[in-house]
């Protein structure tokens, strides 16, 4: 019986990888910062999916806590097959704020626990010779909305360059870049929903399908909407001018309500 970790996985996109690996038959390790929350997902997948459900909580803004998940990966007597790094959360601080603490926080849960927990399931697997590690990044890793922008495109480069490191191993690498999923992701981060058309949108469902799919075949980069594919070739080769009339409209449409 397989094992995967999940960080942020009892709401939104962390949800839907778990519920996906639960259907796959994967016994699951939920993380995330509220017990309560925790407790309910975990009866409701162990119910829906008759697996075993782990719950760590963790609040992975929080060295201490990164390394409690970090520990459990380096588990060899209960090895962890799949690792989902999905934690996270939305900024709208501007750049120029004196206060940068939701900055550094945002930094700490999005590239330090990626690097970390990558770090450490990757050296895990390899050493077994198996293995898959799902690094969520965003479509706005290619355009310019503050640093959650910079911090995904961080993520999209660093689990291209360990997908390299791992080439040969056994272990898959994979970096899914969605385009804005229909959760709760921007009401939780204070955060207006994106005026966008219905096609921009994509499900979680969708997401996880497509990046699980990506990692059965050895495919890196994962673009889970044609819509989208098409529309980050553009951010990439297109002239830009384009990508920078996009950030800005995307960032003014973010005025909090």
């Amino acid at each position: 019986m397989a094992t995967a970790l999940v960080t942020g996985g009892t709401s939104g996109i962390g949800l839907a990888f778990a519920r996906a690996l639960a259907r796959m038959g994967d016994d699951l390790i939920l993380v995330a910062r509220d017990q309560e929350r925790l407790t309910e997902t975990a009866a409701d997948l162990h119910a829906r999916f008759a697996v075993n459900v782990e719950t760590l909580v963790a609040d992975l803004t929080l060295r201490n806590d990164i390394n409690k998940v970090r520990l459990r990966l380096l588990d060899d007597a209960h090895p962890v097959d799949t690792l989902v790094n999905n934690a996270g959360f939305g900024l709208h601080t501007p750049l120029l704020d004196a206060d940068m603490s939701i900055q550094e926080q945002a930094m700490t849960a999005m590239m330090t626990a990626v690097l970390l927990l990558s770090n450490a399931a990757a050296r895990s697997m390899k050493e077994r010779a198996k293995g898959t590690i799902i690094n969520v990044s965003s479509a706005s890793s290619w355009i310019y909305t503050g640093n959650y922008s910079a911090i995904k495109r961080w993520v999209l480069s660093y689990t291209q360059a360990l997908a390299l490191e791992l080439e040969g191993t056994g272990v898959r690498v994979v970096v899914t870049c969605p385009g804005w999923a229909k959760t709760r992701f921007h009401e939780r981060s204070g955060v207006a929903r994106p005026k966008l058309p219905e096609f921009a949108w994509v499900k979680p469902e969708q997401v996880a399908k497509e990046a699980l799919s990506c990692a059965a075949v050895g495919q890196v980069v994962s673009i889970p909407s044609h819509t989208w594919k098409i529309a980050l070739w553009i951010a990439q080769h297109g002239p830009q001018s384009i990508t920078h009339w996009f950030s800005r409209k995307i960032s003014r449409s973010r005025a909090l309500k």
